[in-house]
């Protein structure tokens, strides 16, 4: 059955990129609503935006979603990762701002959010896109593939020059709640050189080093208190590509791998799909395959407590 949130989650935070606060409110909405956001700090106009691959404005920095009507929100993959994360199909969220709270750069403070809430049942089935061949997107030496596969099944490969992030590479079912239990907590990262480069650029003004985000220099792990997952980074990349995959419209049924992807890869992987004619087929879910979407088993004792 589709889902949504029992009632109104609420997120306050600044933007990791404008440095603006914003209060973001993930509401419960009707069956066959998907995820829309809505600027409610403005009053006139379309504020209405669709949580689609279509309404995404090229960023290589963090996902933008923009309306017909030019009405924008940005750096939406962390919260989208969890709405897809915790198998929630229907919701609006609303938010003040520009810019969606970075909170502490993961997607976890959004998952106990939503699930301390508590997901309520829709008279209605799940549909879903099965992936039937590959689709495979380049740029320079990045790649991204969807595949055929019997689940949603993330795998991703970075090469750094950096020594305290070098080569990582992770597989992960997406299943049985698996994007909470392995996933969700893992940050945002970027190098010192990158920290400097944006503020004085006026970007990452809303940015802590070791609240927020995870800097490396060189050899080192910069920010206090070390890393989360001696893998942070891969699996960090893996959460903003379940974010960027969210943007489908519906779960998909297939089997992503990303070397050395980014937003901007991922989406027009999903662009590239779309447009090739019989690489994907909407599904209605039965019970089995309902209970292989991600979210599918997800258990509270099983979220990271360290929102």
């Amino acid at each position: 059955m589709q889902t949504t949130v029992k009632g109104p989650v609420t997120f306050t935070g600044c933007g990791l990129h404008s440095g603006k606060a914003a209060q973001l409110t993930i509401r419960p909405a009707m069956a066959e609503h998907g995820i829309w956001f809505r600027r409610t700090d403005i009053e006139t106009g379309d504020t209405l935006i669709p949580a689609r691959y279509d309404a995404v404005r090229q960023s290589p920095l963090c996902t933008t979603l923009v309306n017909t009507a030019g009405i924008s929100v940005s750096t939406v993959e962390h919260v989208m990762a969890a709405l897809a994360g915790c198998g929630v199909h229907n919701a609006l969220v609303e938010i003040d701002g520009p810019e969606v709270p970075i909170l502490d750069g993961s997607a976890v403070p959004f998952v106990r959010g939503i699930m301390h809430r508590g997901l309520r049942r829709l008279p209605a089935r799940v549909r879903a896109i099965e992936i039937l061949k590959p689709v495979t997107t380049t740029q320079g030496d990045a790649t991204a593939t969807l595949a055929p596969a019997q689940v949603m099944r993330i795998d991703f490969h970075i090469d750094f020059a950096d020594a305290a992030i070098g080569r990582q590479s992770k597989s992960l079912n997406m299943s049985n709640g698996s994007f909470a239990r392995e996933l969700s907590d893992s940050r945002t990262f970027c190098r010192q050189g990158d920290v400097e480069q944006m503020q004085a650029n006026g970007l990452a003004l809303g940015g802590a080093p070791g609240v927020n985000a995870v800097v490396f220099d060189g050899d080192k792990v910069a920010s206090p208190g070390g890393l989360r997952h001696a893998d942070e980074p891969v699996r960090h990349k893996m959460l903003d590509a379940l974010g960027d995959l969210a943007l489908a419209g519906a779960p998909l049924i297939g089997h992503y791998t990303g070397v050395r992807a980014g937003h901007t890869l991922t989406n027009q992987l999903l662009r590239d799909v779309f447009a090739t004619p019989g690489a994907y087929r909407m599904v209605t879910c039965d019970s089995d395959m309902t209970a292989r979407l991600p979210g599918a088993g997800l258990v509270w004792d099983e979220i990271p407590a360290v929102a």
